[in-house]
């Protein structure tokens, strides 16, 4: 028997991937600026940008959603999708929303003010920008080992809850409007966060008086690495671990595009009655009413039935255990990766892997472009060109800690040979990897710029 599960489903319907050549991607990484983000998706052999919205639906939802109620105010689809959500979540008031970013965008809206402070384990790219704008500051508690990519710590993703404290205090509770933890930490490379971090967190919160928020697009892959690794809960299903974990919190907004098992939708939760009636305005105005929060009834179908399939044990196992299959392959090439590999994706440690490369020439997007280059291959940066900043008062620019590739695995989407090929191609990289040079901008954006950014080989 394999030490690993395999793939708990049949392959029923499948798409060509249309092969190109090496001078043929030349051209497009080009065109597109040295941003894999401008590639056009049939340009690309394996693509391991994203897990949003790139998960293949199994053959239920597919029948689900010829049982779309397309009725604009109320269709049935929607309270499929009630009964759903207290299952899962609990909470006494939702809406869905056409992706996680507007139910961020909302709680945004309705907490922040200029000056603001939100404490988080790590912020994701989207919810960071989403406090900036606002004139807010988003803060980042993880605790230490979260930084080092080499510690072997089970949940790297935890929050720091005597930094969280000193935050408080020093901010003062009039300037946080809640406190907020990423399950799992996508920033920090998929790492998870225990039950137990997660009550002392909520503690704290409750000491200060202070809402706790889960943002949750992959809560059931967080739920799972509780199981495997939390004393106590290695009997119980990733169902009854995530019921545990939201009965902790005051409310969550979730991409449903990641454990939702969709390729659209989001959701908004809360135990806030007044918070939920200001919501509701917000809702009618952007994205629809609240019955259909900016999908259609056919959409909400597959939501309801892929949030069931998300919490499935067999489905849950195959999935951690597929990316821990690549992570393995290249720590046996010595590859340096951040270690242990996380749920979703196995993070590249760009500062180990090309050390002559400074972060002010973004050594991560260099990589991208190589291994797009050389195997069709897509990943995303998440390093300099992502996080850094530049100090408002020095002009200074600040870079991140870490300087990190993603290789983001689509749900039910590859084989076990699409890894391998990847695997063997950034090993090939990685021998040569004296071979690369940094890039430079040549146009950015002031907000997100690693969305649209240009840049080019340094001259």
């Amino acid at each position: 028997m394999a030490d690993y599960p395999f793939e708990p489903f049949r392959i029923k319907v499948v798409e060509p991937i249309r092969l190109n050549t090496r001078e043929e991607r030349a051209r497009v990484l080009e065109e597109a600026g040295y941003n894999l983000f401008a590639v056009r998706a049939e340009d690309i052999l394996i693509d391991l940008f994203t897990d949003s919205g790139t998960t293949a639906m199994s053959d239920s939802q597919w029948a689900g959603m010829m049982q779309g109620d397309e009725a604009y105010a109320g269709c049935r689809n929607f309270y499929h999708l009630e009964d759903v959500q207290k299952t899962i979540f609990g909470m006494p008031y939702f809406v869905p929303t056409h992706q996680g970013r507007p139910a961020e965008t909302m709680l945004m809206d309705l907490t922040l003010s200029t000056g603001d402070v939100v404490p988080n384990n790590m912020h994701f790219d989207s919810t960071e920008a989403n406090v900036v704008v606002r004139g807010a500051q988003a803060v980042n508690l993880a605790i230490d080992e979260a930084w080092d990519p080499q510690a072997r710590h089970p949940f790297k993703g935890n929050m720091d809850v005597e930094k969280l404290r000193r935050c408080i205090e020093e901010t003062g509770v009039e300037r946080i409007p809640f406190v907020m933890i990423t399950v799992t930490n996508n920033t920090g490379a998929g790492q998870p966060v225990s039950m137990e971090n997660i009550r002392a967190v909520k503690k704290v919160a409750e000491e200060f008086g202070l809402p706790l928020w889960f943002d949750a697009a992959r809560y059931a892959e967080n739920a799972y690495f509780i199981k495997l690794r939390e004393p106590g809960y290695e009997f119980k299903t990733p169902l009854e671990i995530a019921n545990e974990m939201f009965s902790v919190a005051d409310g969550f907004v979730m991409s449903c595009k990641k454990d939702g098992l969709v390729n659209i939708g989001g959701l908004f939760g809360t135990r806030d009655a007044e918070l939920f009636e200001r919501a509701k305005v917000i809702m009618i105005l952007r994205e629809g009413f609240l019955t259909y929060g900016g999908l259609a009834g056919r959409d909400l179908e597959a939501l309801a039935r892929g949030l069931m399939e998300g919490v499935e044990e067999s489905y849950l196992a195959y999935r951690i255990h597929q990316t821990k299959y690549l992570g393995d392959r290249l720590l046996e090439a010595e590859v340096p990766i951040f270690e242990p590999v996380g749920g979703h994706a196995v993070y590249l440690d760009i500062k180990r892997f090309l050390p002559h490369i400074p972060q002010s020439q973004f050594p991560g997007m260099a990589f991208t472009a190589r291994l797009y280059l050389d195997a069709g291959v897509r990943a995303v940066e998440l390093g300099s060109l992502a996080f850094a900043h530049t100090d408002s008062e020095t002009g200074e620019t600040k870079f991140p800690a870490l300087e990190l590739v993603r290789l983001t695995l689509p749900r039910r989407v590859y084989t076990q040979r699409h890894l391998d090929y990847v695997a063997d191609a950034i090993i090939k990289i990685y021998k040569e990897r004296d071979q690369l040079q940094g890039l430079e901008l040549v146009w950015e954006a002031p907000v997100m710029r690693h969305f649209t950014a240009k840049l080019a080989p340094v001259s």
